[in-house]
């Protein structure tokens, strides 16, 4: 299997490349249109600002080939906020995968929320055997609401959006890659859509 994890400049790479490997695969780390069109999986990372990360996928073109992809593509934290039409951090618009806004964490929450949390309401074959309130990886100031594309969701001062859907596209505001077996059976489940 072809899997290409999207290389433009946002953190968190390599510890996603090193949980694809202990599943037994391997991962490209990639940021050229053509390889990454022709893969058989797309992993769209990210650990960072929204508006520096759009415009380095403007830079790059990936802005306008993420969004045309038709192969299983997973945005993970970041990544899944750039998937959503607008962001309040950097007041950016994002690639509008996703047909929601990000907004940040009001003042009744300590920002960023860096802790264990669960997830619920699970939805898709992404969460296959993934129990309801399983614990899940969260390092994130920003969120994006529950909408009908919401797969899972999570509760920090407010009931948000976990993880969205649309067609090919996934993304997870969690780190599966840093989730212990939880975030692996994800991972697993995402390589095997």
């Amino acid at each position: 299997m072809n899997i290409v994890i999207i290389n433009y400049g946002a953190g968190n790479i390599q510890s996603i490349k090193f949980a694809i490997e202990r599943l037994g695969y391997t991962a490209v780390l990639s940021n050229d249109p053509e390889e990454i069109k022709n893969a058989d999986k797309v992993i769209f990372p990210g650990v960072g600002e929204a508006s520096s990360a759009m415009q380095k996928l403007r830079e790059s073109g990936l802005n306008t080939v993420i969004p045309e992809l038709t192969q299983p593509v997973l945005g993970i934290c970041l990544g899944m906020q750039l998937m959503c039409n607008h962001s309040e951090e950097g007041n950016t618009d994002g690639l509008g995968i996703f047909d929601v806004d990000v907004v940040r964490f009001r003042e009744s929450v300590k920002v960023p929320q860096i802790q264990w949390n669960t997830i619920s309401n699970l939805k898709t074959p992404l969460f296959e055997k993934v129990a309801d309130q399983e614990f899940i990886y969260m390092v994130h100031s920003y969120y994006a609401p529950v909408t009908s594309q919401t797969i899972a969701v999570c509760d920090y001062g407010v009931h948000y959006g976990a993880a969205f859907a649309k067609n090919n596209f996934y993304g997870t505001q969690f780190h599966p890659e840093k989730s212990s077996s939880t975030g692996e059976q994800i991972l697993k489940n995402f390589l095997r859509l």
